[in-house]
C-alpha cells in the first residue's frame, strides 16, 4: 500500500529509461535522415539497378506491310505471331521451357484470338507448360500485354514471360470487327459515343482543338521523312526479324508466288507538306484528315521478353533495358485522341521524373491531329518525339503497336546514348496509356 511518498529508485529508473528512449529516438532519426539522403531521387532513382528490376532481354518485330497490298497480306495473324515468337527464342537463346506465360495483344480476331495464339506458341517451339492469353485494350493491347507480364513477374506469379502483339488488318479489319450495340447502350449518350468511327471523332477533335490541315500535313510529312531516313540508315534492322517463304498473291495480276519480306513497305520517299495537301479529306468535305496524315492500315507482330534482373544475370541473358512503370487513364470517348496527353504525366509522376528527364518519346501517330495536339499541350521537345517517324509512315497494326514501340525505343536510345524513354498511345473508346523504360 502506498504511503504517498515517491520511491527514489523508481524515479531514477524512469529517468534512465526516458534518457535511453530519447537517445534511441535520436539514433533512429539520424539513421533515417542518412538513409533518405542515400535514396536516389528523380532520374537517378530509375537509373539505379536492383536485382528485382523487371528487365527486357529481347524485343523484336516483323516488318510492317500495307494492309491488302503488302507482303504479309496473305499471312494469318497467328502465323505472324508464330514466326515472331520463334525468332524471339532463336535470338535470345532462352530455353522455351522457362517461359511461363505469353500475353498477346490483338484487337480484331473473332473470339479474341485465344485459341489460335495458343496454337501459335506451340508451333513456335514453346512446350505445353507455357501458358498463353489473348487480350484486347484496343490500340494499347501490345503495351498492356507487356505490362501484364511485368506485373505478373513483379508479383511473383511467374519468373519469365513474353508480352506481344499481332494484327492482320488485311484479313480482319472492317465493319465486322465492331459489335452492334444493344438498345441499352445506345440509350446512354456517352456510351453511344464509344462506337463513333475514329476518323469522324478525330475530325471533330481537330476542329474543336484548332489543329489546322497545314499543321497536320507538316507533321505527317515529317514522319515520312524521318522514317525514310531511318530505314535508309538501317535504324530498323536491329528490331526486325525478316520472313522467308511467304505465300503472296499479287493483287494486280493474281499471280501466286513465294517471297521474302525484310522491311517496312509503307515508308515512302519524297512526301512533303505540299504533296499531302493535294489529298482529299476522308471524313468531311471541309475536313482536314485524310489517308496521308493518319496511321496506315498494316499487318505485323512484335514480342518482348521480360524477367527480373536477377533471373537475367543467372541465365546470362543480355539486358536491353528495364520496365519502370505505366499508367492507364480514361478520357471522353469523343476525345479519344487526347489520351497520351493525360496518360504521360501520370506515368512520369509514378516514375518520379519530369518531362525533360525523358530522352525519347514514342507516341503512336493514330492521326497527325491528335498526336500533334498532345505534343504541343505537353510542351514536349518535338525532336524527342518519334525520331524515326511513326505510324503515319510505317503503319499501326492495332494490337501490335504497343509491343513494337518497345523495340523501336530501345534501339533509338542505344544509337543516341539516351537512357530514359516513354511509350504512349491513345486508345479507342476514350483512353490513354503510357509506360516508362530505361536503356541499359
Amino acid at each position: 500500500m502506498s504511503n504517498g511518498k515517491e520511491n527514489p529508485h523508481s524515479s531514477n529508473l524512469m529517468e534512465t529509461n526516458k534518457a535511453q528512449a530519447q537517445q534511441r529516438l535520436s539514433q533512429v532519426t539520424s539513421h533515417l535522415a542518412s538513409s533518405e539522403a542515400d535514396i536516389p531521387r528523380g532520374r537517378d532513382s530509375i537509373l539505379s539497378k536492383s536485382p528485382d528490376d523487371i528487365v527486357v532481354t529481347c524485343a523484336l518485330r516483323t516488318p510492317f506491310t500495307k494492309g491488302g497490298k503488302g507482303g504479309l497480306k496473305d499471312t494469318a495473324a497467328a502465323d505472324l505471331l508464330a514466326h515472331t515468337l520463334k525468332s524471339l527464342i532463336s535470338r535470345s537463346q532462352i530455353d522455351p521451357s522457362l517461359v511461363e506465360d505469353v500475353a498477346v495483344g490483338s484487337v480484331l480476331p473473332p473470339g479474341g484470338g485465344a485459341t489460335e495464339f495458343r496454337a501459335a506458341a506451340l508451333v513456335a517451339g514453346f512446350p505445353e507448360s507455357t501458358a498463353v492469353k489473348a487480350l484486347n485494350r484496343q490500340c494499347s493491347s501490345g503495351l498492356q500485354a507487356c505490362v501484364d507480364i511485368a506485373n505478373a513477374i513483379r508479383a511473383g506469379m511467374i519468373d519469365i514471360g513474353i508480352g506481344s502483339g499481332v494484327e492482320s488488318m488485311s484479313s480482319q479489319y472492317g465493319p465486322g470487327a465492331v459489335t452492334e450495340f444493344s438498345d441499352l447502350l445506345d440509350s446512354h449518350p456517352e456510351a453511344k459515343n464509344c462506337k463513333v468511327p475514329m476518323g469522324v471523332l478525330s475530325e471533330k477533335m481537330a476542329k474543336d482543338r484548332s489543329i489546322s490541315r497545314k499543321d497536320q500535313d507538316a507533321f505527317a510529312a515529317s514522319s515520312y521523312q524521318k522514317a525514310f531516313a531511318a530505314q535508309q540508315a538501317g535504324n530498323f534492322d536491329q528490331e526486325i526479324t525478316p520472313l522467308t517463304n511467304v505465300k503472296f498473291t499479287d493483287p494486280k495480276t493474281d499471280e501466286e508466288r513465294t517471297i521474302t519480306v525484310t522491311k517496312d513497305d509503307g515508308i515512302r520517299d519524297g512526301i512533303t507538306p505540299h504533296s499531302l495537301s493535294q489529298i482529299k479529306p476522308a471524313f468531311a468535305k471541309d475536313g482536314s484528315i485524310h489517308a496521308g496524315n493518319a496511321s496506315q492500315i498494316t499487318d505485323g507482330a512484335a514480342a518482348v521478353l521480360l524477367m527480373k534482373r536477377s533471373t537475367a544475370l543467372r541465365l546470362s541473358q543480355p539486358i536491353v533495358g528495364k520496365y519502370v512503370t505505366s499508367s492507364i487513364v480514361g478520357v471522353p470517348p469523343l476525345l479519344m485522341g487526347i489520351g497520351p496527353w493525360k496518360a504521360i504525366p501520370v506515368a512520369l509522376q509514378k516514375a518520379g521524373i519530369g518531362k525533360d528527364d525523358v530522352d525519347v518519346y514514342e507516341i503512336n501517330e493514330a492521326f497527325a491531329s491528335q498526336c500533334l495536339w498532345c505534343v504541343r499541350e505537353l510542351g514536349l521537345e518535338e525532336g524527342k518525339v518519334n525520331p524515326n517517324g511513326g505510324a503515319i509512315a510505317f503503319g499501326h497494326p492495332l494490337g501490335c503497336t504497343g509491343a513494337r514501340q518497345v523495340g523501336t525505343l530501345f534501339s533509338e536510345l542505344g544509337r543516341t546514348g539516351g537512357k530514359v524513354g516513354v511509350t504512349s498511345m491513345c486508345v479507342g473508346t476514350g483512353m490513354g496509356m503510357a509506360a516508362v523504360w530505361v536503356k541499359e
